[in-house]
């Protein structure tokens, strides 16, 4: 699948919100598997880890260790200067997709109101590109490089 916006974050950034209105100290849960149908779907898959700044814990409604972004420039917005990085779960597994989710609390069920970014993970070619795609319990992952451009038209 390709990436997919939530409905949430679809009125949201038709709002006055915006992108890091939406996911500024926020994380990226990382599964196993097919990722759901769309961003408005139940997580499936196993959990294989939970993306934050360096690995530190996260806490939904608290911005402690949650991600963040660099301004915008010509339509992208990319991940800010710190290390977003997880400590793969057990018990492992090969990624599948990925779930970025702003700083409310989602449970990570079905909701039409909360704003989520879903997208395919790989080794090349994928929404979101990791060196391995195979998460190791107990080994840290790293993410280099995360953007999103809006389009034009």
């Amino acid at each position: 699948m390709s990436l997919q916006l939530s409905t949430g974050l679809r009125n949201k950034l038709l709002a006055s919100t915006g992108w890091v209105g939406c996911f500024n100290d926020g994380v990226v849960y990382i599964y196993s598997g097919p990722q759901p149908v769309n961003a408005d779907a139940a997580v499936q898959g196993s959990k294989l880890g939970v993306v934050t700044v360096a690995s530190g814990a996260f806490t939904f409604g608290a911005p402690t260790n949650g991600l963040g972004w660099a301004a915008s420039s010509g339509g992208v917005v990319t991940k800010d200067s710190d290390v977003w990085s997880m400590v793969g779960l057990t018990p492992g597994g090969t990624a599948g997709w990925f779930r970025l989710m702003g700083n409310p609390t989602d449970d990570l069920g079905a909701s039409t109101t909360l704003a989520r970014l879903d997208g395919s993970i790989a080794q090349s070619g994928g929404d979101l590109n990791l060196s391995s795609t195979l998460i190791v319990t107990g080994a840290t992952t790293t993410i280099d490089t995360f953007s999103f451009t809006l389009p034009a038209a």
